[in-house]
């Protein structure tokens, strides 16, 4: 039996990874108290049972001390059941923003005036130490729903190897301002600007006429050469050191043109290509 314990940070997408796990077959299983999940473990795999792909998600609640959840997950293991961990997790401007769009008030944050940052920054103490025992971490700020499923399938489905890192693409324009989670930063500004061409200029990257003529010009293939290979050679490393989310910016002037091209490019090229995330955006686009 594959028995898998889904936690990590309110609003990380625990119930969206859940709800996916269950569509994928998994019997799935929300907040069950501690002290029944040795039991609930028991009756799952006792040699009649037909359940063989279990979920259960345990998260931080105001009534539940979570060094029970700790101990009691410790003493599993001692008895000899196995399970995988898999951590949820997103950025705190992220986490903010979730919270704020759904005006849920954080399970950590004290008194009715509670600091939504303050609960955050409790929270990620009080699980620190079950998101080092983590099989699979995946942040999921910069994920569409969409993407967090291809990532679970090729976790629990296709049982690909699976490292802790999404590599997110991301054009931009400089006149907007640089990302401010931007971990890698391009300046395309060298590459001819379609916006001067009437046919061009009320167009996007993501269309034909626009890529053509960008990529017409031959810096442009030179640079995403050099740019897939600057990635290829910094992504294991990025995977060794244990980091979770590479954000990766192209930046042209208004981020419509130039920086929309070249990384839907660089994306189509390094899809596949490794056992990692990798998602695109655009973050000015209209």
């Amino acid at each position: 039996m594959r028995f898998v314990i889904v936690t990590g940070m309110s609003g990380g997408g625990k119930s969206t990874a859940l709800k996916l796990l269950e569509d994928a077959g998994f019997y799935c299983v929300d907040n069950l108290p501690v002290p029944l999940i040795e039991k609930f473990i028991e009756l799952v795999e006792t040699p009649n049972a037909e359940i063989q792909k279990v979920a259960l998600g345990l998260d931080v609640r105001t009534d539940q001390n979570f060094d029970e959840t700790n101990s009691s997950l410790s003493q599993l293991r001692k008895n000899g059941y196995h399970f995988e961990i898999l951590f949820m997790d997103a950025n705190d401007n992220t986490l903010i923003k979730r919270y704020k769009e759904t005006r849920r008030k954080h399970p950590l944050a004290e008194g009715r005036e509670g600091r939504l940052e303050d609960g955050i920054r409790r929270e990620r103490e009080v699980l620190q130490n079950i998101k080092e025992q983590a099989d699979y971490i995946i942040d999921s700020s910069k994920l569409l729903t969409r993407e967090l499923k291809e990532e679970l399938e090729r976790i629990f489905l296709k049982n690909e190897e699976f490292n802790n890192l999404i590599v997110s693409i991301m054009s931009f324009g400089f006149k907007h301002g640089i990302p401010q989670d931007a971990d890698l930063v391009f300046d395309v500004r060298f590459l001819p600007n379609p916006f001067y061409l009437d046919e061009l200029k009320h167009l996007t990257g993501n269309d034909k006429p626009v890529q053509d003529y960008v990529m017409q010009c031959p810096e442009a293939e030179i640079f995403l050469k050099k740019l897939q290979d600057m990635l290829e050679f910094l992504i294991p490393g990025y995977i060794k050191e244990g980091k979770h989310q590479l954000v990766v910016a192209i930046g042209c002037t208004g981020g419509q043109h130039r920086s929309v091209t070249l990384a839907n490019e660089i994306y189509a090229r390094m899809r596949n290509k490794g056992n990692y995330g990798l998602n695109i955006s655009h973050r000015d686009v209209r």
